[in-house]
């Protein structure tokens, strides 16, 4: 074999592996492992890794003292939390206790996994709290590291209302993802990170950073519940590299539709066997899971 030939045959050989990696059926995290561990906390993201999940992904908020948090809701859920007098938060008064009003001194005195989760029975209770992003990202990375696993990636939902904009979150998407894109920055390679949105303003933020070069080149997700390919398209102005809608949406037609466009599909919240099955078989990139250890004993 020529020294040209053994070159050609190495790329093609590292070529492949790489499309072959690339390739691998997501299987992605909800809120780490929801329901297994009380959700977007750091124990819940560690159990998922090793699980052996391809992506975590996690929601962020912002606190009145512009720290990036974890946190699914941008108040403290009725469900879970506890005030730091030991009582739990009431339903009546959850939203009064507004993240993007509170510093995160305060925040953190807030458990959220003592009284475990009642629609997730198997949820270990346990005390703990909302994170930031940057603790969360260490702690990660930190696991990873001692433990020898494999290197996942974040997708990141930045949880932003149009109607809430100045009042569970900043006034603008602009200072939202800035303080965000900071944060990522400081932790990890963008090459890394999925940023998804219900929000289409804050997708469309990011894809015209993107573009200018103002950020780094990140993976953006579009979440959508009901709404069909076309129409997202349309209002997003741009192809999202991923399109992530509720599992139940999704038909053999939607996906080839996104596929033909270099759109993969990944859908939420697939938590049984039958339906994580039913994802696959229809050609779907991936799935988001609160039961990560029932997915990835399948694929």
């Amino acid at each position: 074999m020529t020294k040209r030939n053994f070159i050609n045959t190495s790329f093609i050989i590292i070529s492949s592996f790489t499309m072959i990696t690339a390739q691998k059926f997501d299987i992605e995290g909800h809120r780490g492992s929801r329901g297994l561990m009380p959700e977007n906390t750091i124990p819940a993201f560690l159990k998922a890794l090793d699980l052996g999940v391809t992506t975590l992904e996690l929601d962020v908020c912002i606190s009145k003292d512009n720290q990036v948090v974890v946190s699914h809701e941008p108040y403290m859920n009725y469900l879970f939390s506890t005030k730091p007098d030991g009582s739990p938060v009431l339903k009546s008064e959850e939203k009064d206790f507004n993240i993007y009003k509170m510093t995160y001194n305060e925040i953190k005195k807030f458990d959220t996994g003592k009284r475990g989760n009642i629609n997730f029975p198997e949820q270990v209770k346990i005390e703990v709290f909302k994170p930031l992003l940057c603790d969360m990202l260490i702690a990660c990375e930190k696991y990873i590291k001692e433990k020898g696993l494999k290197p996942v990636n974040y997708n990141i939902e930045i949880k932003s209302e149009e109607i809430e904009y100045g009042i569970s979150q900043p006034k603008t998407v602009d200072e939202f993802s800035n303080l965000v894109y900071k944060e990522i920055l400081k932790q990890i390679s963008p090459e890394r990170v999925i940023l998804q949105s219900f929000d289409f303003n804050v997708l469309k933020f990011w894809k015209k950073q993107i573009d200018t070069g103002i950020y780094k080149k990140v993976t953006l997700s579009a979440l959508v519940t009901m709404e069909g390919v076309r129409p997202s398209f349309e209002k997003l102005g741009f192809l999202p590299d991923i399109f992530s809608p509720y599992y139940k949406q999704l038909t053999i037609e939607k996906i080839k539709m996104c596929h033909e466009k270099g759109v993969k599909v990944v859908p939420w919240t697939v938590n049984d066997v039958e339906n994580m099955k039913k994802m696959k078989e229809l050609g779907t990139d991936g799935l988001i899971t609160d039961y990560p250890n029932l997915a990835v004993n399948l694929f």
